[in-house]
C-alpha cells in the first residue's frame, strides 16, 4: 500500500512537472511574440533606435518581465483562496508591486555598464508609469482576457439525456466510458484515477481534479472544468472549489468558517456568502 502511494505521488509530481514545463514554454513563446511586437512599433521613444537594438532590448525586457511578474500569480492565487477576495484587485496590487523592480531594471539598463545615478522623482515616476502600462497590459492579456483559454467544449447535457433514455446500468456504464473519451477534463486524467469526480480545486492556473482514488493537476480554468462535470450534481462552494454533493460526508465549523469534509478526507472551504444557500439546499 505504501509503495503504491509513493508511486502515485511520484506520478503526480511528474505530471505536475510536465504541466509546469508546458505552461512555461507556452508563456515564453507568447512573451517572445509580445517582445517582437513592441520592438516593431517602438513605443516610448524606442522607435529612434535601430531595429536590431530594439529587438534585443524588448525581447530581453519581455523575458525579464515574465520572470518578475509571473511569480506574483502564486501570491495572488493564495490570497484569493485564503481571503476569498476578487482576483482582479489582487492582480492590480500585484502589478503595482512587481513594477517596482521591473522599472528599476529598465532604468539601470540605460546606463550600463556604468552604475546609474539616483533618478529625480519625476523621471522615476515616468519610468514607473511606462513599465506599469506595459506590465499591466500583458497581465491583462494573460489573466483577464484569457490568453490561454481553450475552445469551448460541447455541453455534457446531451450525453446525460441519452443515459436517462437508456435506463439500464449497462447503458449508463457504456455511456460513462464513451463520455470520458469525449470529455477534455477526464481525458487528461490518468486512467487509474477513474472518472468519478468528487471535487475540483483551483491551483494557480490549473485545476486539481479529486476522485475517490486520488487527485491530479489539469491545465484548465476552474470555470471551464465545471462545464465538464455538469452531469454531476454539485456546485461551486468557494471561488476555488467545486464539490459533488454525494461526496460530502461531514461539515466542520470553526467560528464563522465552514468546511465540507469529503469522502476521501479532503476539506473544501465554503465561502461565507454560500453558507445560507447551502443550508437552504440541505447541504449542511
Amino acid at each position: 500500500m505504501a509503495q503504491a502511494s509513493r508511486e502515485q505521488s511520484t506520478g503526480t509530481d511528474m505530471g505536475r512537472g510536465r504541466l509546469f514545463l508546458r505552461k512555461t514554454l507556452s508563456d515564453l513563446a507568447i512573451m517572445a511574440v509580445i517582445g517582437v511586437f513592441l520592438a516593431v512599433i517602438g513605443p516610448f521613444g524606442s522607435i529612434d533606435q535601430p531595429l536590431a537594438v530594439r529587438l534585443i532590448s524588448w525581447l530581453a525586457f519581455a523575458f525579464a518581465g515574465y520572470a518578475i511578474y509571473s511569480p506574483m500569480g502564486f501570491f495572488v492565487d493564495r490570497a484569493h483562496r485564503a481571503l476569498d477576495l476578487p482576483i482582479a484587485p489582487l492582480w492590480f496590487v500585484g502589478v503595482l508591486i512587481a513594477t517596482v523592480p521591473m522599472a528599476a531594471l529598465v532604468y539601470i539598463v540605460q546606463f550600463m555598464p556604468d552604475w546609474p545615478p539616483m533618478p529625480p522623482l519625476e523621471e522615476a515616476l515616468t519610468t514607473y508609469s511606462y513599465v506599469f502600462v506595459i506590465g499591466g497590459a500583458v497581465t491583462l492579456l494573460f489573466n483577464v482576457l484569457g490568453a490561454r483559454s481553450r475552445e469551448e467544449p460541447p455541453k455534457p447535457k446531451d450525453r446525460i439525456e441519452e443515459v436517462v433514455v437508456g435506463g439500464s446500468a449497462e447503458v449508463r456504464s457504456a455511456t460513462s466510458e464513451a463520455s470520458r473519451a469525449e470529455n477534455p477534463l477526464l481525458d487528461q486524467l490518468s486512467p487509474e484515477l477513474g472518472s468519478d469526480v468528487i471535487a475540483l480545486e483551483m491551483e494557480d492556473h490549473y485545476v486539481r481534479v479529486h476522485t475517490p482514488l486520488g487527485s491530479e493537476l489539469v491545465l484548465m480554468r476552474l470555470r471551464d472544468a465545471m462545464v465538464h462535470v455538469a452531469h454531476i450534481e454539485g456546485r461551486q462552494v468557494h471561488r476555488s472549489w467545486w464539490v459533488a454533493r454525494l461526496a460530502v460526508e461531514d461539515v466542520k465549523r470553526e467560528g464563522r468558517n465552514v468546511r465540507l469534509v469529503l469522502e476521501t478526507g479532503i476539506e473544501a472551504p465554503v465561502a461565507r456568502a454560500q453558507v445560507s444557500e447551502l443550508k437552504a439546499a440541505s447541504w449542511i
